[in-house]
């Protein structure tokens, strides 16, 4: 009965905000006589703010505003605000040619002055962009500015192709609600837990967009698909677990993503510590190196993909599995009998027959949480820990909010998600001093003076070619590192394709790959969008 009604209601949300939005643009989209310059589109994630020296765009392009450097399709640099830029040879200053023929949208003239303040602003903000290694921004003059670093950072563009240029002259408090760039696209207005509408900038300096009139609507997964079998949006996202359903007049496209899936694996063990926030700290169990990499190889990642995700993904082996700073040998293969050689060796048996090995009286077993309602995570999560049990692990998976994930994160495994397509994300991933902060990227608390002079290295180098050496050290330079067959705080386990419904005729271009994230990376390329003929 409350399914029924939950539908109902689902439904009912649905087709309000469609009439809103419509309503807006003043068209049906199942009209035959449908202007082709307008779509809407339906993801699960709403964003915290438009502002993007407060997160916005973080990994991909902000769409309403301009850019100094962006991203090909292929991870190549290409210039957007920035006609030309050089590096000093200490590595130490950058210095960028503005264009002139850039414009906000209240008609003001972009200039170094307002990338100046942009980066000086999310510096100051430390949020989602990490400039904490940048000493100044300057502008020289109307077109020239100069980035000073405290020292040689190599992912320094990856982080100025997803800070969006905000203007100096309007920027206030509610900057992120009312949004001035220029970008391709205009913001209008945005009704929370609703939808946000844009319109193509008729003053973008680039290629116009074919797409003129944008709807973001915000619905469940379970929502869009609906909306999508309603004929009521364009574009849906939706997940690995109802990507099979055929909807007539739609196609759905697998997007390849470094979005991955998980267990984080507590790698100290439980001394009665906590954190700054009372915490507990460590596991007994995952604290030993056998049971993290008999996990590990115990796992059929392919059959995971295949089953749980309907082969929308793909076996996982790293946090950047397929880009340029991945080290391809961190591959393993599943190996059970391995596995059990691993515990049986560090002296790991099951003595009273009851299926779980244990070790000085403490048994092989501990619980995998993840956040309620997130449908993928959990499927991975027990069907992993189904094939785990096998070797004699027991794993219990429990779904539980964020808030609760958060005090348990520490000491207990958690089915967690990263994935990036910049090289940022490893550093943070396994740098010393992240572990055991109240943040969700080193909750296993791994430490290595090594792997950090690897991290530090990498990042301090003055060469593509120098920094992706050092970041495959990070994971394995051949006798140890973070990889699963080395000290294994993680054990990845897939990655997924973002799964998205199409409407017929649409185009949504060449989608670069995705990073962690519902939605949000589906539209950093909407400026490629266009309706084709049927």
């Amino acid at each position: 009965m409350h399914k029924t009604i939950h539908k109902l209601s689902i439904l009912f949300l649905a087709g309000f905000i469609f009439f809103t939005a419509t309503s807006c643009q003043n068209q049906s989209p199942n009209s035959s006589d449908k202007a082709k310059d307008s779509v809407i589109i339906a993801i699960g994630s709403e964003p915290e703010t438009l502002d993007p020296t407060q997160g916005w765009g973080h990994g991909n392009s902000p769409i309403v505003q301009s850019t100094l450097v962006k991203y090909t399709a292929d991870l190549d640099f290409e210039n957007d605000l920035a006609t030309d830029y050089w590096l000093s040879q200490d590595g130490l200053t950058w210095t960028f040619i503005i264009r002139d023929d850039a414009y906000f949208t209240d008609g003001e003239k972009v200039t170094a002055q307002d990338v100046a303040f942009t980066l000086e602003t999310a510096k100051a903000a430390q949020r989602a962009v990490d400039l904490t290694y940048m000493e100044s921004a300057a502008a020289q003059d109307e077109t020239t500015l100069v980035v000073t670093l405290s020292k040689p950072t190599s992912i320094f563009l990856n982080t100025l192709a997803s800070v969006g240029i905000v203007p100096e002259h309007a920027y206030g408090e509610d900057y992120g609600i009312h949004p001035i760039g220029s970008g391709p696209y205009k913001f209008v207005e945005w009704k929370p837990q609703e939808q946000i509408l844009f319109v193509a900038n008729d003053q973008y300096y680039g290629s116009a967009p074919a797409i003129q009139n944008v709807t973001v609507v915000f619905m469940s997964e379970d929502a869009a698909l609906a909306a999508v079998q309603a004929g009521e949006v364009d574009v849906a996202y939706s997940s690995a677990t109802l990507g099979t359903t055929q909807v007539e007049g739609y196609h759905v496209e697998a997007i390849p993503s470094a979005d991955n899936r998980g267990f984080t694996l507590p790698v100290l063990p439980n001394e009665g510590k906590t954190t700054e926030n009372g915490a507990p700290i460590g596991n007994n169990v995952t604290c030993n190196l056998e049971i993290r990499q008999a996990i590990a190889y115990a796992i059929d990642r392919q059959q995971v993909a295949d089953l749980v995700l309907n082969g929308f993904g793909r076996p996982a082996y790293s946090e950047n599995d397929g880009m340029p700073w991945n080290n391809p040998d961190v591959q393993i293969e599943t190996d059970v009998a391995y596995a059990k050689k691993l515990l049986a060796d560090a002296g790991w048996k099951d003595t009273d027959g009851d299926g779980i090995v244990e070790k000085d009286g403490l048994k092989a077993e501990f619980t995998c949480i993840y956040p309620s309602g997130d449908s993928v995570r959990q499927a991975v999560a027990m069907a992993a820990a189904e094939q785990v049990a096998e070797i004699g692990i027991r794993i219990t998976v429990e779904g539980t909010s964020w808030d609760d994930i958060m005090q348990r994160m520490f000491s207990e495994a958690v089915m967690m998600g990263w994935g990036s397509s910049i090289p940022n994300e490893t550093y943070y991933l396994y740098r010393s001093e992240g572990a055991l902060l109240d943040d969700f990227y080193n909750p296993e608390g791994y430490a290595s003076k090594r792997t950090d002079q690897y991290l530090n290295a990498a990042m301090e180098a003055l060469t593509v070619e120098e920094a992706n050496q050092n970041w495959q050290k990070v994971q394995w330079d051949g006798t140890t590192g973070t990889a699963m067959k080395g000290e294994c705080p993680w054990v990845w386990i897939v990655n997924l394709d973002h799964v998205t419904y199409v409407r017929d005729g649409l185009s949504i271009g060449d989608q670069p790959i995705h990073g962690h994230g519902h939605g949000l990376p589906l539209i950093q390329n909407l400026n490629e969008w266009r309706w084709v003929e049927d």
